[in-house]
């Protein structure tokens, strides 16, 4: 390990705004959590602003609260670890669907995004559905029909949509063949299980 590697490595990790961001989307206020954790809510509020440090029992504490692995907090991954390559990622398929997925976010403690192009063959038409969190769907080619509550909106290439996922939506490809889409959304745990059940595709057939 280089010098400069060593002092890297002696850093203390700064996590109050993991904290901070896991707290307000679990909707808990300071004193909640702070209750939660068995700390005082003078303490947490010093360390969701970096101007205190926990103990690692404390962060323990703090993560089982918030229902996530204490990993989340010190966990760091490299700047390499970020980086996805334009055919080195390999693509998947659900057993209960013909759209083809491959995925561009990578897996982020503490992170909830995720990233993926989902290709639609044509006639595909989705179910409606409606969860918590974002997304942002971004057309890379063809043509969807993108439904978001009772409005329709035809959309082509290089047009994008954001909404909150708790309006019912659904999409549809109405174009002359397979469409391309971005899509990126704020669930963290969708492409963790979903990849459980997944088929792999490689030169473009399933293996089983």
């Amino acid at each position: 390990m280089s010098k400069s590697e060593a002092t890297s490595a002696l850093k203390p990790a700064q996590f109050g705004g993991r904290i901070r961001d896991l707290r307000r989307k679990a909707q808990l206020t300071l004193q909640e959590l702070a209750d939660r954790a068995g700390i005082s809510v003078g303490f947490l509020s010093l360390v969701e602003r970096d101007k205190a440090t926990p103990s690692l029992g404390t962060l323990a504490s703090l993560a089982a609260a918030l229902g996530v692995e204490v990993e989340v907090f010190i966990a760091t991954p490299r700047p390499s670890e970020s980086v996805t390559r334009q055919g080195e990622r390999i693509p998947f398929a659900l057993n209960d669907t013909s759209l083809r997925y491959e995925q561009l976010s990578t897996t982020l403690a503490g992170g909830t995004l995720t990233s993926l192009i989902i290709t639609i063959p044509k006639d595909y038409k989705s179910e409606v559905v409606s969860h918590v969190g974002e997304e942002l769907i971004l057309v890379l080619s063809g043509t969807i029909r993108q439904t978001l509550g009772a409005s329709e909106f035809i959309m082509n290439e290089g047009d994008s949509m954001h909404f909150m996922g708790d309006t019912p939506h659904s999409f549809s490809n109405i174009g002359d063949g397979e469409a391309k889409l971005l899509w990126t959304g704020t669930s963290p745990h969708v492409l963790n299980s979903k990849l459980k059940t997944k088929q792999t595709i490689r030169e473009g057939t399933r293996e089983t």
